[in-house]
């Protein structure tokens, strides 16, 4: 297997954990000091911030990832997955609009860094006024 097979074959797997709800299997692929850029938002490190931050997301938002396209550059150590969410406000997130089980269909984006096998960081890109737009903000 080629480092880039390898490394699209690990963002695939992170992917399906996210479809799966599994939010252990996707800390299980992130480096202990993973770097998570959040859309419009900071810098959090570590897999006790990202584990967190999935809580966090959990609580606010049912979503699944379709029409996943996974591109990695030739040494397996940068990949990109483009995929549209298809998701749930299950409940009103802090500065966001109120939540009452808005469904909402976005465009999204990733771009990771790998080492040694694993997701060193994971940067999250959406159009956030196209979310707001669709859930009555």
């Amino acid at each position: 297997m080629t480092r880039s097979t390898s490394a699209e074959a690990l963002i695939r797997a992170y992917y399906a954990a996210f479809n799966a709800g599994d939010a252990e299997g996707m800390l299980a692929l992130l480096t202990d000091d993973v770097a998570h850029d959040i859309n419009q938002g900071s810098r959090e490190t570590g897999i006790e911030a990202f584990r967190a931050f999935m809580a966090r997301m959990n609580a606010h938002y049912r979503e699944v990832l379709h029409d996943i396209v996974v591109m990695t550059n030739t040494d397996g150590t940068r990949a990109a997955g483009e995929f549209t969410v298809h998701g749930t406000y299950l409940a009103t997130d802090d500065g966001l609009p109120e939540a009452k089980g808005q469904t909402y269909i976005l465009p999204a984006g990733a771009f990771f860094k790998i080492r040694a096998g694993r997701i060193a960081r994971v940067s999250n890109y959406y159009n956030l006024a196209d979310w707001v737009a669709q859930v009555g903000g």
